[in-house]
């Protein structure tokens, strides 16, 4: 009988269902996967964890902290020679309705298409099909998918519908995804995703799911907590395997979030809920050699993880403050040196606090093509004594000199005035 039961399962699984990948688009079917991440998900991250092998990068559409549609629509796509990426820009607002022509390009999006090739998943925050599908045309001739965040619990996401907000509005979020489906797929041949949380109950989180896997997506990952719970809670696998089972049944490719820590860990998940893939996120945010076996020597130390990271960084001019956060993640709380990073201003001071003296040299070209003064470990910039006087330093803003313009250099006429006899003061009303 058992022999028979296996014949069985064997026919019914070469008989499953599967949805066609489109010509440009990847199969998450076995891949381990970096998901995506607010600041942890820029380009060095990601070619950082690529160097130690993770499958995919599913990156989010994230700017101070998250890239929505809205901020990608508008911006001009340009190949940088300097970097060798692809960077999307625009001109920063301001506040003002025309923006000044002069001001500098703020970088919205950037990709290395020659590391990245279509490996590179574009995760989009919205709540909006119409400029869903705007904002995907940007960017999906250069991508190998769209993945459609409706997993982010943060206010930053939720507050205007987009992220797990869209779990509560169904209707919603299934349209978004038809609307990429019908237009983008066929343009761009590329596949469309979804990333989800499970709901409160296994029936609320099953009738969901159902419906996403009818849209015509290829893949659907479900982070493994509701919305209220926030990483320190341990994930809840309950309902997994009825996910996988759904998924399958639609031939969508299943992927499974949270608390996965390393590939080795992720592969058994895999085989013991059924799903067809894993995403690595906190573990890859603080040690990306996460993402190899412990056949090819799974964990690195730190340092040398460090080591790779500040070269890719340096490599794509990545801006040094999100250099310097990915620092103070992937350098252990207890290391000494932890301390005196979050004090540096500069690659230069970066390399020489960590002893990487053989990258000095890059280091000073970095910092001088972002406009940074590695002698003063800082922006070029002024001192501005009214910023000092306001954090609490008035001895300091006092201390420094003043070089005031006299009254004639700034155009004003100045003149002697002739004694005159005294005049009765004039009553002044002093505000309170």
């Amino acid at each position: 009988m058992s022999w028979f039961r296996r014949t069985i399962r064997s026919i019914m699984a070469s008989e499953l269902k599967r949805v066609p990948i489109p010509r440009n688009g990847v199969d998450y079917r076995g891949k381990i996967v970096l998901a995506p991440m607010v600041r942890s998900g820029e380009l060095p991250s990601r070619l950082t964890s690529l160097h130690y092998g993770a499958d995919l990068r599913e990156i989010n559409c994230w700017i101070g902290p998250e890239t929505v549609d809205r901020s990608l629509i508008g911006t001009t796509r340009r190949f940088n020679p300097e970097t060798k990426t692809i960077d999307w820009t625009r001109k920063p607002s301001q506040g003002a309705r025309n923006p000044p022509v002069d001001v500098k390009d703020s970088l919205i999006y950037r990709i290395h298409p020659e590391k990245e090739g279509r490996k590179l998943i574009f995760q989009i925050g919205t709540s909006n099909p119409d400029l869903a599908v705007q904002a995907a045309r940007l960017v999906a001739a250069d991508v190998a998918g769209i993945d459609v965040n409706a997993g982010c619990p943060k206010p930053f996401s939720t507050h205007d519908g987009m992220g797990a907000a869209l779990l509560r509005t169904p209707d919603k979020l299934c349209s978004i995804l038809e609307a990429l489906v019908q237009n983008i797929v066929p343009e761009f041949e590329v596949g469309i995703s979804v990333k989800i949380r499970i709901l409160e109950t296994a029936e609320e989180t099953e009738a969901l799911v159902r419906r996403l896997v009818a849209t015509g997506i290829t893949g659907l990952t479900v982070h493994c907590r509701t919305t209220p719970m926030r990483p320190r809670e341990r994930a809840i696998r309950g309902q997994l395997r009825m996910i996988a089972n759904v998924c399958r049944e639609a031939g969508v490719a299943c992927l499974m979030n949270g608390d996965v820590e390393t590939r080795d860990q992720a592969l058994e998940l895999i085989h013991e809920y059924g799903v067809d893939g894993a995403m690595l996120a906190t573990a890859a945010e603080k040690n990306p050699s996460c993402f190899r076996s412990k056949a090819d020597g799974g964990l690195l130390p730190w340092n040398e993880v460090v080591e790779q990271y500040i070269r890719h960084a340096m490599e794509v001019e990545n801006k040094f403050g999100n250099t310097k956060f990915l620092l103070c993640q992937l350098i252990p709380g207890k290391q000494p040196t932890y301390r005196h990073i979050s004090g540096c201003k500069s690659y230069t001071k970066v390399c020489k606090l960590l002893g990487f003296e053989h990258l000095m040299e890059r280091a000073l070209e970095v910092d001088l093509a972002l406009d940074i003064d590695p002698d003063n470990e800082g922006k070029n910039k002024k001192t501005n004594s009214s910023a000092l006087a306001a954090g609490g330093q008035m001895a300091e803003s006092r201390s420094k000199p003043q070089d005031k313009k006299g009254l004639s250099e700034r155009g004003i006429e100045t003149y002697t005035e002739l004694p005159t006899e005294p005049q009765p003061a004039e009553a002044v009303a002093v505000p309170f």
